[in-house]
C-alpha cells in the first residue's frame, strides 16, 4: 500500500477513535476505510465524493490532506504530529457525517461512488456454504489446508497490510468445514485449539491495521473455539449459525462486497455479548 493512502485510512481510523460510535457508525467508518484500501485511483475519487452530498464535506477535508502528501516536500521528522493535527481535524468532519447521515445513507453514498446499485439480497454470500458450484459460494469455498506454521507470526504482522488479504481469508474455508462437522457431532480438539488461536491472532492484526468489525468477528470466533473445547458451549446448530454469521461479515467487508451486512453483523455481535458473559 502506497503511503498515501495508508496515512489517509489511518488518520480516519484514529479520528474515529476519538469518537463515541455505535455498531452502525463503526460498520460506516469500516467501509469508508474499505473504500479506500480498494481504490485505484485515490485522488479520482475523493474528487468523485466532493460532488455527493453526504460525503462532500470530509472529502474536502480529505483533499486537503491528500494535497499535502503529494504537492509538498514531506518533511519526515514532522509527519507525526501533522498526522495528530490531520487526525484531529477529521473528528468534526467525520462526527458530522455520521450523524446527520445514518449508515444505510453512506452506504448509497459509497454505492455512488463506485457506480453502482446497492444490492439488497445476499445472493453473493450465501448462508448456505456447502455449495460449491455456484459462483455467489466462491468467496468461501476454497479448500485450504491449515498447520501450525500458518499462525501469523512477527513478520506477518510487520506486512499485515500487504498480506492482510491474504491472511485474512486463508483460515475461512477450513474454519467453516469444521463447523459443519461440529454440527454433526465430529470434534477434533486439536482443531479447535489451532484455529482459536489463528483467529485470536488474525483479529490482532486486523485491530493493529484500524479493521475494529473484522478484529471484532475473530475475536467472537476464538473464544466461541475454546468455549466449545472446554465444554462450557456446546455446539447446536444456532450456535453455529451464528459463527458462520461473523465469517460472512468477515469476508463481505475484506472483499468489499457491496452487500448488506446488517443481519449477519447484528446476530455475530449478539452472539458475541453471549459468550463475553462466560469466563474461560
Amino acid at each position: 500500500m502506497d503511503l498515501t493512502k495508508q496515512y489517509i485510512i489511518q488518520s480516519l481510523t484514529a479520528a474515529s477513535n476519538n469518537l463515541r460510535l455505535t455498531t452502525h457508525q463503526l460498520e460506516a467508518v469500516g467501509l469508508l476505510r474499505e473504500t479506500f484500501l480498494n481504490s485505484d485511483d485515490l485522488r479520482g475519487d475523493i474528487e468523485k465524493m466532493k460532488s455527493i452530498t453526504e460525503l462532500s464535506t470530509l472529502a474536502v477535508r480529505l483533499n486537503d490532506i491528500y494535497s499535502y502528501l503529494s504537492h509538498n516536500k514531506i518533511d519526515f521528522f514532522k509527519l507525526s504530529e501533522r498526522f495528530k493535527q490531520h487526525s484531529q481535524y477529521l473528528i468534526s468532519d467525520l462526527s458530522h457525517l455520521l450523524e446527520v447521515s445514518n449508515p444505510g445513507l453512506i452506504k448509497s453514498a459509497l454505492f455512488k461512488l463506485k457506480g453502482k446499485s446497492p444490492i439488497n439480497e445476499l445472493d453473493e454470500i450465501s448462508v448456505d456454504l456447502k455449495e460449491d458450484k455456484t459462483e455467489s459460494n466462491q468467496l468461501l469455498t476454497k479448500e485450504i489446508e491449515i498447520t501450525d506454521d500458518d499462525i501469523p507470526g512477527k513478520e506477518k504482522e510487520k506486512n499485515g497490510l500487504r498480506n492482510y488479504e491474504d491472511i485474512i481469508l486463508k483460515p475461512v474455508k477450513p474454519i467453516d468445514t469444521m463447523l459443519n462437522s461440529l454440527v454433526k457431532n465430529k470434534v477434533s480438539y486439536e482443531d479447535l485449539s489451532r484455529f482459536a488461536e489463528i483467529m485470536r491472532v488474525n483479529g490482532d492484526i486486523s485491530e493493529k491495521n484500524g479493521f475494529e468489525i473484522i478484529a471484532g468477528m475473530h475475536r467472537i470466533i476464538s473464544k466461541a473455539l475454546l468455549l466449545i473445547k472446554s465444554r462450557d458451549l456446546m455446539p447446536g446448530r444456532a450456535v453455529v449459525e451464528s459463527m458462520r454469521a461473523c465469517l460472512i461479515v468477515i469476508v463481505a467487508v475484506v472483499r468489499g462486497k457491496d452487500i448488506d451486512i446488517t443481519n449477519y453483523l447484528n446476530k455475530a455481535e449478539d452472539f458475541g455479548k453471549e459468550i463475553n458473559a462466560v469466563n474461560i
